[in-house]
């Protein structure tokens, strides 16, 4: 461990953050974009996340979108927020705590309870920035998830 976390939470971290820099740079839906990228690229990414952290994002995102073939989308989640957007950095952290949570509590690698975290409801909820429920207490976003409702 080097600095204040965990290295692989950090790859997570910066995994799930590129995730969001892509979708809404596509206007794809989260699921979508890891449906998209597939479980063989998101390894890679979160592999070698220390080593695509050093690179621009831009051009990151770009060379993924590429590899996945992924397509301009219709959802904008941005353009229908009311309120301050939060950046791709802060929604990358909000993935990174609950994907560790469904990790620990269903006995599941990382990059399993990843697309398990992104193909729940609880993205939808996450994505939607007029609601309070991105930034809500991490354990209360895990407990939707497990108990597949909302508190």
């Amino acid at each position: 461990m080097i600095g204040r976390e965990n290295s692989k939470e950090n790859d997570l971290f910066f995994t799930c953050s590129l995730i969001e820099y892509i979708a809404r740079k596509t206007k794809n839906k989260r699921a979508d974009v890891v449906n998209a990228l597939g479980k063989p690229i998101i390894e890679k990414i979160y592999d070698l996340a220390d080593v695509y952290h050093s690179d621009n994002i831009e051009t990151v995102s770009d060379d993924f979108i590429r590899q996945a073939a992924l397509s301009e989308g219709s959802f904008d989640n941005l353009s229908c927020a009311k309120y301050t957007i939060p950046s791709h950095w802060d929604i990358g952290k909000v993935y990174k705590r609950l994907i560790l949570g469904i990790a620990s509590e269903k006995k599941m690698e990382i990059v399993d309870a990843l697309v398990a975290a992104y193909n729940s409801f609880v993205s939808d909820k996450i994505d939607d920035y007029n609601s309070s429920f991105y930034y809500d207490a991490p354990q209360n976003i895990l407990n939707a998830y497990l108990y597949e409702e909302l508190e």
